[in-house]
């Protein structure tokens, strides 16, 4: 019995394009995976071995550094799915699929989140509606990042400030208060890296949320930019410690002096983050600065015209960008306090 040619033929078609798209699949999957840098809390923060008196406020910042990495992986399946899609995986050609995956994920890391939205929503309403409560929980999970970044940062300093009684007082040698020292510094320092890590998921969704505002409201991103605060000089009224963190009982890095002329960058939680004629940077209150806050207001974004929904989100986009802002510069102060903030002295 003669087979014929066309029941032999479609099957085949149909095999070698499901065995593509699976290979394609299989492809795609992987590289969002290597892309994501999974890990686990061991490897980013090291194994609890019970010495490390800051381990809770450790694990708090890594903790908090989970959602912002979940939401930017969204982000890239989005755009890995569709550029897969553009680059073969229908046709069956896997290896097009695969370029086409990691061209798109690159395009969904800054358009993914819009357009998810779109798709999701199904009028003007809903998707300003939905950008505003992703916003506006992005605001509250960066309050609870910086957090726990200035408790921890707190904490490692009053690690030093013990150690150096200790030695002070001769419970402990020169040789032991400085392994000691060494060890906290060490510590130190991946606790930066590990909220630089963090910085740059936040980097990468804020301007995610930027560019919804901006659909929304156009002129949303000019009007952010031109809000921002310029450094402006100061005069100081009144000595002041030199603190790694806005909170009373910081580590100390330095003092100012009353009359002393400094740089105001930024201001947060009743303290401005300042830089000394000599480059050193801290917070000190804003009670030691001539003028107090007032002397450092700084503009306020732009309504958008009309107000209203448009204006929410712009608002929202601007607080976001403005924490964002403020993380990043409290780790470049902890990150140049690295140097000088654990020694024995």
């Amino acid at each position: 019995m003669t087979t014929s040619p066309v029941t032999t033929f479609q099957p085949t078609v149909r095999g070698r394009f499901r065995a593509s798209l699976f290979r394609g699949t299989a492809v795609v999957c992987a590289g969002l995976m290597l892309s994501a840098c999974v890990t686990t809390q061991a490897g980013r923060i090291g194994a609890d071995d019970g010495t490390d008196s800051c381990r809770r406020q450790l694990v708090a910042l890594d903790s908090t550094g989970n959602f912002f990495a979940e939401d930017i992986i969204k982000g890239a399946v989005i755009g890995a799915v569709a550029g897969g899609l553009i680059g073969g995986l229908a046709s069956g050609n896997w290896r097009g699929a695969a370029i086409g995956a990691a061209a798109g994920a690159a395009v969904g890391g800054a358009t993914g989140y819009f357009a998810a939205v779109q798709q999701q929503q199904r009028d003007q309403a809903g998707i300003f509606r939905q950008v505003k409560d992703d916003i506006g929980r992005e605001n509250a999970q960066l309050d609870r990042t910086q957090v726990a970044f200035d408790q921890l940062t707190s904490c490692r300093f009053g690690q030093a400030r013990q150690v150096r009684a200790d030695y002070q007082s001769g419970r402990i040698s020169r040789d032991q208060a400085q392994a000691q020292m060494n060890l906290i510094r060490t510590r130190y320092d991946r606790d930066v890296a590990l909220a630089r890590t963090i910085n740059g998921q936040i980097t990468g969704r804020q301007e995610q949320f930027a560019d919804a505002a901006n659909s929304l409201s156009p002129g949303t991103k000019e009007a952010i930019e031109r809000a921002k605060p310029q450094p402006r000089r100061v005069t100081l009224v009144s000595a002041a410690p030199l603190k790694v963190t806005p909170t009373a009982d910081a580590g100390e890095l330095g003092q100012v002096s009353a009359r002393q002329q400094v740089t105001v960058k930024t201001q947060r939680d009743g303290y401005a983050l300042v830089q000394t004629a000599d480059g050193k940077e801290g917070f000190v209150p804003l009670s030691a600065i001539q003028g107090g806050s007032r002397a450092l207001a700084t503009p306020a974004v732009a309504a958008a015209a009309g107000g209203g929904d448009a204006g929410e989100v712009r608002t929202l986009a601007a607080t976001n960008a403005a924490k964002r802002d403020n993380f990043s510069d409290s780790i470049a102060v902890a990150e140049r306090a690295s140097t000088s903030g654990f020694d024995l002295s």
